[in-house]
């Protein structure tokens, strides 16, 4: 099974579209997939993420790279998580 980078996103962010050509590299890097998850879906990561997105993380919602990021700052991240 693969790893997932998820990226926290909701419909109509563009800064998230700019952060996604930030990811690509890193996926193929650390074999990761890419899993977009919709705040709006869930009052909990809404109420955590709705000022911040887009943001990354591996899973923990309490560890997580917020934007704005580059490729560069997004590989050291997860250097330190993998």
């Amino acid at each position: 099974m693969s790893r997932e980078l998820i990226l926290y996103t909701t419909l109509g962010c563009g800064l998230c579209e700019k952060a996604k050509v930030e990811i690509w590299p890193q996926l193929q890097e650390f074999q990761l997939r890419l899993r977009e998850v919709d705040i709006a879906e869930d009052p909990q990561l809404l109420e955590r993420f709705s000022l911040r997105i887009p943001v990354v993380g591996l899973g923990d919602p309490d560890d997580v790279c917020p934007w704005p990021f580059d490729s560069a700052q997004l590989d050291g991240w997860l250097r330190q998580r993998l």
